[in-house]
């Protein structure tokens, strides 16, 4: 595969903190001149902003401009999203503010899965490690640049790495999870491919929260930030809470705070766009 280039001039709704450092993804890195360099499917990619212009350049499994406008969720209005939310209230208005080139990326589903159970109850630098590692055990080699990088391996080729092999990777009490999970969709078990065409999200919904280690909070990541882009969902961890409770219910402990009340009230204020302003609220809030 030889190196791509493609350009977008006058690009909206585009920062390259707010996209890769709002806690979807776990595989771009910043760089010393200010840019990313990601890995996902079987791509390399870096992306540098000047002004307000992109440049993405690269290794692509395919043409670069059609890879980077799906991945990337290019061809959604996010300023009419963000003129939506910025209606609903002041504190909505100054997160959409404060993250305002958030875009929820296109991440491939079994890549998300297998991300967002290795993140239950730990940190970003600690999953990114795990993710890294991994993707060197298991995945593909792909030299760019003169570096080497890693393709995130897929259920068939981790069909033969022991509970014992993904504890050595450092994943803790994730070992387990990740090798059941691996064997119940290599089985049939859970159907990737049913799952992204099903338009119920309470049935994918059901059908993640059957999988090894996915619980409901990393379900709707899985929901939110893969290809299922289901955005009526409202992922819920300790940051969401917090803000939740100092804008909207405001009890004096908000570990009493229930997550069906706070369900209740996102749907309420937020309805079917509930997952783009979690990630607003949940960057303004852990961020500023």
């Amino acid at each position: 595969m030889k190196e791509q280039k493609y350009k977008i001039e006058n690009i909206d709704s585009f920062e390259l903190a707010d996209i890769f450092d709002c806690g979807q993804c776990f595989r771009w890195n910043k760089q010393n001149d200010g840019s990313y360099t990601g890995v996902f499917k079987n791509n390399v990619l870096n992306v540098q902003k000047q002004g307000d212009t992109a440049i993405f350049k690269g290794i692509c499994n395919g043409d670069i401009e059609e890879t980077v406008r799906d991945y990337f969720d290019l061809d959604r209005d996010y300023e009419d999203i963000k003129k939506q939310l910025s209606k609903i209230d002041e504190n909505v208005k100054t997160s959409v503010e404060y993250g305002k080139g958030i875009r929820i990326l296109n991440q491939d589903l079994w890549e998300t899965i297998i991300s967002f159970i290795i993140s239950a109850n730990n940190n970003i630098p600690r999953i990114k490690g795990i993710i890294e590692r991994l993707s060197k055990a298991y995945g593909k080699e792909i030299d760019w640049n003169g570096n080497k990088y890693y393709t995130f391996p897929t259920a068939e080729e981790l069909k033969d790495v022991s509970v014992e092999d993904f504890r050595k990777l450092g994943t803790g009490f994730r070992d387990i999870r990740l090798y059941e999970t691996t064997h119940m969709i290599l089985d049939g078990k859970v159907n990737l491919e049913q799952l992204q065409n099903n338009p119920n999200t309470i049935e994918v919904r059901e059908q993640l929260l059957s999988l090894s280690g996915v619980g409901p909070k990393v379900a709707d990541c899985i929901l939110l930030f893969s290809t299922l882009k289901r955005f009526e969902v409202f992922p819920i961890d300790v940051w969401v809470r917090r803000v939740m409770n100092e804008l909207y219910i405001k009890n004096p402990d908000e570990n009493k705070v229930n997550k069906k009340e706070i369900e209740k009230l996102a749907k309420e204020k937020f309805g079917n766009l509930a997952g783009i302003a979690q990630q607003y609220l949940f960057y303004w809030k852990r961020e500023a």
